[in-house]
């Protein structure tokens, strides 16, 4: 059900609300363009400045609208063992399929008190947990041999590994057994991550091209790097500032009214907008002057 092309979606907001009308057009554009499933309230998806009645209706309504059609994964982690096991219980009730569960940040916990805020997680809901490590956000590194341990909770089922340090995802998965998903949560590493054994991603570049980038994963087998490579224009201009300032300007520039990010983010900068739209129009996501 995780593996392939996870996206993770951006929150759209309509002034100082969510946009309910443009989430669920977001939701079926990536039913139609067959992304294997959707993680909401993430980085992405700008999760740290939601209230928990946000939190809770985004919840319920994306699973309401999609269904079956297409499964929804849940990022509930934060930096409070406690808070975290309130918001996994609460996306288990609303139906959604599984749990992204970042290393908590600022906290800054050694490797046993990752371990212990992961396993103490999982063992309070009945939903399958991925674990996500993304040191450059938290301060933190989940170190080879935690996650190792960590994949031999029959509850923990994979991980989106997003150091950048691609030794480190080699080590992953030739240290843990062959059902744990390796996802990349760096998009401009997607090829070498399959090539290592990897499942696929969970992307921000998956918000503008989910089809072409599920059809490399896919096909990965029957590709070359360039084929990947090609993508690489597109990748990096989804981080030529904070994520998700530069995917909710390219949405927009697309026709998908997301609104601005909130503070403390905010919107893009105009030379950055330009490349931006530059980038796009290599790609026909938007069209030429």
């Amino acid at each position: 059900m995780f593996k392939g092309l996870g996206v993770a979606l951006v929150t759209p907001f309509k002034g100082a609300k969510v946009d309910y009308d443009v989430l669920k057009e977001l939701l079926f554009f990536h039913v139609k363009n067959g992304t294997d499933f959707l993680v909401i309230l993430g980085s992405t998806g700008e999760a740290q400045t939601l209230s928990l009645k946000e939190k809770k209706d985004i919840i319920k309504f994306s699973v309401d609208t999609v269904g079956n059609q297409i499964p929804i994964m849940v990022g509930t982690g934060t930096n409070d063992t406690k808070e975290s096991i309130k918001l996994s219980r609460l996306a288990e009730s609303y139906g959604a399929k599984g749990l992204l569960v970042v290393t908590p940040y600022y906290n800054k916990p050694p490797q046993r008190g990752l371990i212990k805020h992961f396993e103490t997680i999982a063992k309070s809901t009945n939903l399958p947990v991925m674990l996500y490590n993304v040191p450059s956000r938290t301060g933190i590194n989940l170190f080879v041999e935690s996650v190792k341990k960590l994949s031999k909770n029959p509850k923990i089922i994979g991980i989106k590994e997003a150091s950048g340090d691609l030794e480190q995802v080699k080590k992953i998965i030739d240290q843990t057994h062959k059902n744990f998903i390796v996802l990349t949560g760096n998009d401009d590493q997607l090829y070498e991550t399959l090539k290592l054994g990897g499942d696929g991603a969970i992307s921000v570049t998956g918000n503008l091209v989910p089809k072409e980038l599920k059809h490399l994963i896919m096909n990965h087998k029957h590709l070359n790097e360039t084929d990947f490579i090609k993508y690489n224009d597109l990748h990096q201009s989804m981080f030529i500032e904070t994520n998700p300032i530069p995917v909710k300007a390219a949405l927009i520039h697309m026709g998908f009214e997301v609104g601005s990010p909130r503070l403390p983010l905010v919107k893009i900068d105009k030379k950055h907008d330009k490349l931006l739209i530059e980038a796009l129009k290599k790609y026909k996501l938007v069209k030429h002057d």
